[in-house]
Formats: C-alpha cells, structure tokens, sequence
C-alpha cells in the first residue's frame, strides 16, 4: 500500500509531479447519492453531525462508490458556532441561527472554545474514519472561514444582500473585527485539533468571501483567513507534520491578486472564472483546486468529458487537483459523478 506521504493528492498539494490528476470533491456526501439518503432517512442533519459512527459512514461512501483521491470529514461549517455560544438548528429550509449577533455586547458575550471538549464528536469521528479508510487515501478536515461564519451569526441564516452584515462592517468595524478574530482563533483552535485526530490536510470554506469589494476583501475575509493559516503555521502541530492548508473563496476571480497572499497551500477556484486565468494571476508558488461548474454535471456523459478535457488542457500538468467549483447539487445524477470521475482519471494519466 502505498504510504500516506506519497498519495496523489497530497502530491499535488505540494506542486510536485504525479502520474495522473487527483480528484476529489467538496461536499462529497449528500442528497444526490442514494445511500446517503438511506442515512439520512433515519436521523436528522444534526445527528449526523455529531454522532461519530454516522458521520463515518456517510463520509466513506463516495469513497467507497467512486474511488476519489481523498475524502472528506461530513460535518457542516457552522458546527462551531454552538461552541462559542449561539443557537443553530438545520431545518430542511437552511440553517438557522436563533438569536443573531446585532450588538456589541451579544458580540462579546462569545467565546473561543476548546474543540476537544465542545467539538469532541467530530474528533472521534476522523478518529474512526481514519480507520475505515485504512490508508487508502488522504483526509482532509475543514472549517468554515471567519467572514463566512460571521455572514450567518449576523443574519441568522442565508442572505442574499447580507444587510446585517455589511451594517456591521462598515457601520461598526471595530466590533466586526472583533467577531472575524473571535472567529479565526475558534477556526484554527478546531483545524488544529482535527489534525491532531488525524486528518492529513485541512481547508478553510469562504462561501460568502466573495460579498465584498476588492478593497474590503483584504481587510475582512483575506485578512482573518490569514490569521488562520498564521496561527495553524506557528503550533507545533503543524511545524512537526507536513500539512497542506487549501483556502478557498467562492467569487474569487475579482480577488486573484491578493489571493495568493493568504499562505495557503492550495488555492480553490470557482468556475466563473477561468484556472488558466487564475494560474496566470497567482503565479507558481500555489497549488490550485476546481474548477467545474456544478452545474455541468447534469449534461450528458459525453459534455462533462470535453468540459473535463478542457479544465486538464487549462490547470497544466503541476499543482492542479480536479474539483468542482461547489459542492454537488443535490439533482444531481450519481452516474454523471462517476463519468466525471472517469474522464479525470482517463485524460489525465501521463506516462
């Protein structure tokens, strides 16, 4: 078997040669594979969350079902927030947040958590994961970036304008960067203590990252995601392993020129913007993820080859992992997920 340090992916996280392209796909689990639903059927979002056994099970499956290149932890960016004192449930609507941050004092009243006593569920999760994946392929652990996360402890959910956000980063900046660093310090504290459990690579989702101006960009979502990766290179956790950190913002392309900056490893790319372009603008000195869009996959087995053929021609042959620009929508055809999966591995094997 081979050893861990040696798979593909991590490979490519590094920008060094590998025989063929990784692929693996961000929210690999849900409503779009079957036996996830089976899961499902029986137990509430949240249970799958916390409960261990569960999460290991479901997080396993598109391993199991379609041989991608790492896997990764089911749990949901917001798990951190009732740690640090707020109220989320996950109706089948979105999730909600029961009493928003709309002042200075609610903002305050947070705290920074322990994960290994307030998130200890999803730790003995990667624990049992890591041992049904038994070596096959890389982990990767994940939280929800500090801009992202503030978006849902201020609007209590989903927003389309986010107007309680930008009141508080622009009406009241001074509590606004109080929250970001409450929350990159929560962030870092639980990506660390997920590598700690085991996960071989972690990434930072900037769902929302991409809501702002190019000039507020660099002071809110790329300036507490730095922070992040700042504290996670310092711990000796990460100075005594080899861990790649992915960043990914989604709306990146008015951003590329500050968002090789952040220090991560890997950057993610949407796909409203062209990996050729993004290559171009970040340099060489960073991995890159994406970037088909979700939305392909419900064109014909023959399409998602030539759009896959197209990304490959685009990313180059170094420091390029095959992704989706999102997650899979949940329409989607399973059996369209495994022609994808095959045109990556088919067009991309290099002798």
């Amino acid at each position: 078997m081979r050893p861990m340090s040696e798979h593909l992916f991590l490979r490519a996280c590094r920008r060094q040669p590998v025989e063929r392209t990784p692929i693996w796909m961000m929210r690999q689990a849900g409503r779009y594979l079957p036996a996830y639903r089976a899961v499902r059927a029986r137990a509430s979002f949240l249970d799958l969350c916390r409960t261990p056994e569960l999460a290991c099970e479901v997080t396993l499956q598109p391993i199991d079902e379609f041989g991608f290149d790492a896997a990764i932890l089911f749990s949901d960016i917001l798990i951190t927030l009732p740690a640090m004192g707020l109220d989320v449930a996950f109706p089948d609507t979105g999730p909600k947040v029961g009493s928003p941050l709309r002042d200075r004092a609610a903002i305050d009243a947070l705290v920074v958590p322990d994960p290994t006593s307030s998130l200890a569920p999803s730790l003995e999760a990667i624990r049992q994961i890591k041992t049904g994946l038994r070596d096959r392929v890389p982990l990767i652990g994940f939280a929800g970036a500090p801009l992202t996360m503030l978006t849902y402890a201020v609007e209590g959910g989903g927003s389309k304008d986010y107007p309680h956000t930008k009141k508080l980063l622009y009406g009241d900046p001074a509590s606004a960067h109080v929250l970001l660093d409450k929350l990159a310090r929560t962030c870092a504290a639980f990506l660390e203590a997920q590598v700690e459990a085991g996960c071989d690579a972690v990434q930072i989702f900037d769902s929302w990252g991409g809501i702002v101006s190019p000039g507020d960009f660099r002071e809110y979502p790329l300036r507490y995601a730095k922070k992040v990766i700042e504290i996670l290179r310092a711990s000796p956790t990460f100075q005594s392993r080899d861990i790649p950190i992915i960043y990914f913002v989604n709306g990146c392309a008015p951003y590329l020129d500050d968002y090789a900056s952040s220090g991560a490893d890997v950057l993610g790319v949407d796909w409203r913007v062209g990996i050729d372009q993004v290559r171009r603008r970040v340099g060489d000195g960073v991995a890159l993820q994406g970037n088909l869009d979700p939305g392909a996959l419900f064109a014909s087995p023959a399409e998602i080859r030539a759009r896959v053929a197209d990304i490959l021609e685009r990313a180059g042959k170094v420091g390029h992992i095959f992704n989706l620009g999102h997650g899979v929508l949940p329409e989607t055809n399973p059996e369209h997920v495994r022609a994808m999966v095959t045109a990556v591995k088919e067009l991309s094997a290099r002798s």
